[in-house]
Formats: C-alpha cells, sequence, structure tokens
C-alpha cells in the first residue's frame, strides 16, 4: 500500500466521498429523517467543505486501486495552529487491514510538519469502529467545535501534538 498525496478535486478522491456520504446517509438515514428542516440544513452547512479549505487530501492505494481517503483543513472556529482531519474512509473490502491508522499516521505528521498543536475531528455515534481508532490513536472527547454545535448529538475529539 502506498499514500499518494493529491488535489481535493481529483476525481478519485471525489468518488471515495461519494461512497463514504452514501454510506453514512444510509447509516443515519432514520436520523436524519426525524430531524426538522432547519436541522437538517445547519447539518448540511455544518458538513459543508470548502475546497479552498483543504490544506491537503491522501489516498490509500493498493496498486492501482484507491482503497482510501483523509483530508486536512484548518480547523473552523479554532486557534491557527488547529488542524481538522476530514472524510476519513477506508473501502468497505479493505476494512480492517490498518489503512485508516496508515491515513490517520500520515495526517497526523502533515499536521506536526505545519507546526499544528492539536488535531480535531468530528464522527458519528454509529460509527463505533472510527470512534474505537480514534481513542486508539490518543483523540479525546471534546465539545462540538466549528459549526459541528449544529448537528444533534455531535462527536468531536481531539488529539494534542
Amino acid at each position: 500500500m502506498r499514500i499518494e498525496r493529491v488535489d481535493w478535486l481529483d476525481p478519485r478522491a471525489v468518488a471515495q466521498r461519494e461512497a463514504m456520504d452514501a454510506e453514512t446517509t444510509a447509516m443515519y438515514l432514520k436520523f436524519i429523517e426525524g430531524q426538522t428542516p432547519e436541522v437538517v440544513e445547519g447539518m448540511t452547512e455544518a458538513f459543508a467543505v470548502d475546497p479552498d479549505a483543504i490544506l491537503a487530501t491522501l489516498l490509500a492505494l493498493e496498486g492501482d486501486e484507491v482503497v482510501g481517503h483523509t483530508a486536512l483543513r484548518q480547523a473552523i472556529g479554532m486557534p491557527d495552529t488547529v488542524i481538522e482531519v476530514k472524510k476519513v474512509y477506508v473501502a468497505p473490502g479493505f476494512r480492517g487491514q490498518g489503512i485508516s491508522k496508515v491515513l490517520m499516521g500520515e495526517a497526523e505528521s502533515m499536521a506536526r510538519a505545519r507546526g499544528a498543536s492539536s488535531m480535531v475531528l468530528q464522527t458519528g455515534d454509529l460509527q463505533v469502529p472510527a470512534i474505537t481508532l480514534y481513542r486508539q490513536l490518543g483523540f479525546v472527547p471534546v465539545p462540538p467545535f466549528g459549526k459541528y454545535h449544529l448537528i444533534p448529538e455531535a462527536m468531536c475529539f481531539e488529539k494534542v501534538l
């Protein structure tokens, strides 16, 4: 496996995010359907990503096949030294092989190289394997940051570097 840095709009990266969005939308469908239009609008706003705000996009590849994705951006509403991890995703057939750990390790190295004091991220309570991974990597729960307060029961984590 190798890690490749690409543009946020690289078609392979876009395809990974679309797969992730399809999976998480299906996972949280009942939750989403139970929300008011205002809450859904807030969630959409909180999850929006400005391509110009992305600091790095990483793909994990097995040969020519893309098997994972993550990205980094300046954390919204946080000090300049805080970097947010976005869109950590490993294709279903490749889970359990340590790919997410490699992606997170590379993301952490990049954040440290940028002089970051910490990394933050947001996930959902149904993504138990992701929560377990983040805790194993030293992330601890923190209050919602940026616009994640617009998401009921948002789960945010931070790792001090």
